[in-house]
């Protein structure tokens, strides 16, 4: 396995990138989005939508391959495929491209997410347990055990989770406010952000109404409507393409020994809820690329809480344990800090489209091209999912 992994180490290549706006409530459906998002991307790239043979998506997406191949002209589909749940599923997605083009099933593939996450069916939201109610994505069988006594949202696990780290390490609200506050930083650099125009203080971060105690308003992501999508192709074919291309360097995935089944509420059983899978993930990533964390530039770290970048701080070897609090207090985070992270803002502060924003912002690193660039960055990781399964990215500036 290893011996093919360090084989298709730069062999793949990010060709090309494109986004919608970032919105509370786009107007439009799914679909639309989806088309606009791959249209830029296959524009961005110099690429036609008859060159695309392959395309992957997530299995929390309502749009599938047929769907988006018909809308932008795909005319000879020869590859298709998905992967999930929601956040694991972007590096994962990109991953699945990569195989594909190596094992000669395409040549060049579509990733997307598209939702209406703010606007249409919330992923924040509790479901009720009843016959008939709505259900996002999919409910696993253990939720039963869960969902009656009232553990209904993502925000409630994650705040379970947060209070087993602050009784275990001491770890403390204002070091999740240091996280929130790096975010919002890069925000406001960036023009494409939800939040590019509101500066947050540490004073406004604590004074932030608790939604799931000890998780307050400032420590969840934003909702949104909007859609992302790269083109993957191999590296040679990308060094002739219009975009400046990006190599992927490679990709992992991993879960935690004590794994639970469920998507999320069950990892609050596990003996330490405050391991994520991306621990299992990062080793795997470090060894398939040569690449370990002392040599990673920038990161693109999944936040659909704060508490979730500080596990993840630890579990990809960063800091130590239990030291993620006042490691994200130091100014590591900030820019000119030692790991600058989620550079456009995040999903804390620059849109929520499931991890694919993160893609997107890599690359825009590895092109030289964001809105708070890290001089000189040569390598940058990407993480999807901090819960019993857990993904990873590594992509390489050309």
């Amino acid at each position: 396995m290893d011996e093919l992994a360090i084989a298709a180490r730069d062999k793949c290549a990010i060709a090309g990138i494109g986004v919608t706006d970032y919105m509370k409530d786009s107007g439009r459906s799914v679909l639309s989005l989806a088309t606009e998002a791959a249209l830029a991307a296959l524009d961005d790239a110099g690429l036609a939508p008859e060159d695309v043979d392959g395309i992957v998506r997530c299995n929390h997406d309502q749009i599938t391959h047929n769907d988006l191949g018909s809308s932008i002209g795909v005319t000879d589909l020869t590859y298709w495929g998905e992967t999930g749940p929601g956040g694991v599923g972007p590096c994962a997605m990109v991953g699945q491209a990569m195989a594909a083009i190596m094992g000669g099933l395409a040549n060049t593939v579509l990733v997307f997410r598209a939702l209406n996450g703010r606007s249409e069916d919330r992923f924040g939201q509790g479901q009720h347990m009843t016959k008939g109610a709505p259900v996002i994505g999919g409910r696993s069988t253990y939720d039963e055990f869960f969902m009656p006594f009232g553990l209904m949202t993502a925000g409630q696990t994650f705040a379970l989770m947060t209070q087993r780290h602050m009784t275990q390490y001491g770890t403390t609200s204002e070091h999740l406010g240091h996280i929130a506050l790096a975010c919002r930083e890069y925000a406001n650099r960036n023009p494409r952000a939800q939040m590019r125009d509101r500066a947050l203080t540490m004073e406004d971060y604590m004074a932030g109404r608790m939604i799931s105690s000890p998780l307050r308003l400032y420590d969840f992501c934003l909702e949104t409507d909007g859609a992302a999508a790269v083109v993957v192709t191999t590296a040679e074919r990308a060094k002739d393409l219009k975009a400046k291309p990006v190599l992927i360097r490679g990709q992992a995935g991993g879960c935690p020994t004590d794994m639970r089944g469920g998507m999320m509420f069950p990892v609050v059983m596990r003996e330490d809820p405050t391991e994520p899978g991306g621990k299992r993930a990062g080793e795997t990533l470090y060894r398939k690329t040569g690449i370990g964390p002392d040599e990673i530039d920038v990161a693109q770290i999944y936040d659909c809480f704060t508490i979730s970048i500080l596990l993840q701080l630890e579990a990809y070897g960063f800091c130590k344990k239990g030291e993620g609090g006042p490691f994200s207090a130091s100014g590591a985070l900030r820019p000119g800090g030692s790991l600058p992270i989620n550079t456009g803002g995040g999903h804390l502060s620059e849109g929520y489209i499931h991890g694919m924003g993160h893609v997107i912002e890599a690359a825009r690193q590895m092109r030289g091209e964001s809105s708070s660039q890290v001089e000189g960055a040569e390598t940058c990781l990407v993480t999807g999912g901090p819960l019993p399964t857990g993904s990873a990215l590594m992509l390489r500036r050309a």
